[in-house]
């Protein structure tokens, strides 16, 4: 008896510890923390958080990792993208226009825009 209790004690501080290791990874990356003069947070709850975001050209925002999301275009925005074969592709987008954005991690190369993109991100927690 004692030793399921030994083994169900340490199967439970090792699940809070991969928890807390995550929420951890996830605090580190938190966009808005770690980059305040690209996102600003516009509303919050316990169901989705809504953030401006601000893509400059040239600049190299730093790794964040966010979750599902909605973005939704302020201003038409366009720039090159490079695929894994090294094909330039063209991205734009109009003014209101909304796209799904899977979880993801993303950040650590400049973005080279045409113009100064607006957009409002609203993440589904």
């Amino acid at each position: 008896m004692r030793a399921r209790t030994g083994i169900l004690a340490a199967v439970t501080l090792f699940a809070t510890g991969i928890a807390a290791g995550v929420a951890f990874s996830q605090a580190a990356l938190d966009p808005v923390k770690v980059a305040p003069y690209i996102y600003t947070t516009a509303f919050d709850n316990d169901k989705v958080r809504v953030l401006k975001r601000t893509i400059r050209n040239g600049e190299t925002p730093p790794l964040v990792q966010q979750p599902d999301r909605v973005v939704v275009y302020l201003n038409p925005c366009a720039w090159l993208e490079e695929d894994d074969g090294g094909e330039k592709i063209m991205r734009s987008y109009k003014f209101g226009e909304p796209t799904w954005q899977a979880a993801n991690m993303h950040g650590g190369s400049s973005i080279p825009v045409v113009q100064e993109c607006h957009v409002v991100e609203v993440e589904i927690l």
